[in-house]
Formats: structure tokens, sequence, C-alpha cells
């Protein structure tokens, strides 16, 4: 077996809050493998979030270790962690948050500018990625010109600009309706299989859950696996 793209070792997470203290994350352990989907479910205040935003580098864990390709994150400093997100982190959210005022190849080019890609060679490369995810007639389209499955397939392309090794996502289809959320995540999982992407994707929906490779349920701060022929939580 490979490697795991994203490995956690007794991550936790605890805030304080107004009552004191809370941890929503007691110790959790998970590797995902390049190519893997995996699902994590629960209800909502559970931690997904904070599990997601621990492993894409966007928060820091109050103890544990997270490492990706291998690499311990722990000591990195903000900037190397910064580059080390945009290099290697794909983010895809419940709602889109395109720029309104870019069209689809513009945002989907976008990382790839901040990453360094020249103007002209960014633009191709996200109108190959549009044209890929059934796009090639939305490329100059803005958002607000588009449909909800239409924007979040652009966020797709977006999320995995950079050739990310990691994709997080958080509740990617639902602001969709079934059928629309059917399709995201159809995408989504063939760019998963093609791209040998791990993918992190927290969800409510039970029914898309079932078609991952493995699903988790968080509950009170420890991730139990969950056999694919009773996934509920």
């Amino acid at each position: 077996m490979s490697s795991p793209v994203l490995s956690l070792r007794g991550v936790t997470r605890t805030y304080k809050t107004g009552q004191g203290e809370l941890t929503v994350l007691k110790g959790v352990d998970l590797d995902i493998q390049p190519g893997e989907l995996v699902g994590l479910i629960g209800p909502s205040g559970s931690g997904k979030s904070s599990l997601l935003h621990a492993a894409g580098l966007l928060e820091r864990p109050t103890s544990g270790e997270i490492r990706i390709d291998g690499e311990d994150v722990g000591a990195l400093d903000e900037r190397a962690r910064t580059r080390l997100r945009l290099r290697s982190v794909g983010f895809v959210y419940q709602f889109h948050h395109l720029l309104p005022e870019f069209d689809a190849r513009d945002n989907v080019a976008l990382p790839m500018r901040i990453a360094g890609y020249p103007e002209a060679e960014a633009r191709a490369r996200a109108e190959a990625s549009l044209a890929s995810l059934g796009l090639a007639e939305r490329t100059r389209h803005q958002p607000a010109q588009m449909s909800g499955g239409e924007q979040q397939r652009v966020a797709l392309a977006r999320a995995l600009a950079n050739g990310p090794r990691l994709l997080l996502a958080d509740e990617p289809t639902g602001n969709l309706d079934p059928a629309t959320s059917q399709t995201v995540f159809e995408t989504l999982q063939k760019l998963v299989k093609d791209t040998g992407v791990a993918a992190l994707i927290a969800t409510h929906n039970m029914e898309l859950a079932g078609h991952m490779d493995r699903v988790f349920a968080l509950k009170d701060g420890h991730l139990e696996e969950r056999p694919a022929e009773g996934r509920e939580y």
C-alpha cells in the first residue's frame, strides 16, 4: 500500500468559550490514501469543520500530529503552512465562494496566478479543466449566469487548479437539490479517481456517503468507521 496523503494521530481541538473550554476533537486518528474518497458524517456541531480546518492547515490543533505526504506540519511557521496549503491542499465549501466579478475561467485561474503561473498559461489550464467538467460553454460566464450545480463544478475545478494532493470538502452538495447533488458528487468522484487526489468530504447526505470508499462518523470527539451496510449516525 502506498503512503497516506493525510495522516492524523491523536489530534485534539479545544476552544475557549464564555462557559469554559469546549473540546470537539478528542484524539482523532485517520489515514487517507491517494485516490481514496472518505466521508465524514456527524450532527451539526460535532466538529466536522474543525477536523477539516486542522487537516487543511487553516487552524492548528490543540495537540496531536498532522502529516501531509509524510511531512509533519506541526513545526511549520505560518508562511510555510501557507505555501504548503497552496501547493498541496484544495478546498470546496457548501457555498461556492466564486468571485462574482470574475468569469469561470478567471475564477479557476486565480489559484494558479497566486502560485506564480503566467496569466496565459493559467487561463489555458483553467479552460481545459472546465472543458473536462462539461463547462466549455461557460468559461466566460460569471457566477450569476450559471446554475448552482455549474457554480459548484467551477469551485471543484478551482480547488484542483494547482494539482493538490489533498482535497477537503465541507458539505459540497448541501446547497443543491437532490438531482444536482448527485451530478456534482459524480463529478467529484470521477475527479478523485482520475487525479489520484485523497479526498475527505464532510456531508449530511447519507445516500452520497454510501458511495464513498470509507465513511467515518464523528461522535463525542471520536471517529468511528461505519460499515458500508449501515451508515447512519
